[in-house]
């Protein structure tokens, strides 16, 4: 069997072509059959408020493009130039090593992997609990 496999908690919310949807009480897996349907669980959405950094804006872009909010032309051509920015600015191997797992997957025209490979950075990037 192909197809994209989710692994839904109890209550998850999630986004497919552009109709939110939440999984019952129980843990479940869906089997989404349709090679172009957008699919984005909710908690792994970003919002636009926290994706003032580098890493946040590959991340926003990329997912929305996901969701079906954007064109994934457009924003693979926008990513690109994201992406080799912050490959310049990055000062650490771990996330040079993201970034560069990021423009694998652009390049590829994979944007929830591009979601992926950024979201350690974003963990990253995030103020410590209790910070103003």
């Amino acid at each position: 069997m192909t197809g994209l496999v989710l692994k839904l908690r109890p209550f998850e919310k999630l986004l497919i072509n552009g109709a939110v949807l939440q999984n019952g009480a129980r843990a479940t897996r869906l089997r989404v059959r349709s090679a172009d349907a957008t699919v984005l669980r909710l908690r792994d959405a970003l919002h636009p408020r926290d994706a003032a950094s580098q890493a946040g804006r590959i991340y926003y872009i990329a997912q929305l493009a996901v969701a079906g909010e954007a064109e994934p032309g457009a924003a693979l051509a926008e990513l690109s130039p994201l992406i080799d920015d912050a490959l310049g600015a990055a000062g650490d191997e771990r996330a040079q090593a993201a970034l560069l797992k990021a423009r694998e997957a652009a390049l590829a025209g994979r944007l929830f992997s591009v979601m992926r490979a950024i979201k350690p950075l974003l963990a990253a990037e995030a103020p410590p609990p209790g910070a103003p």
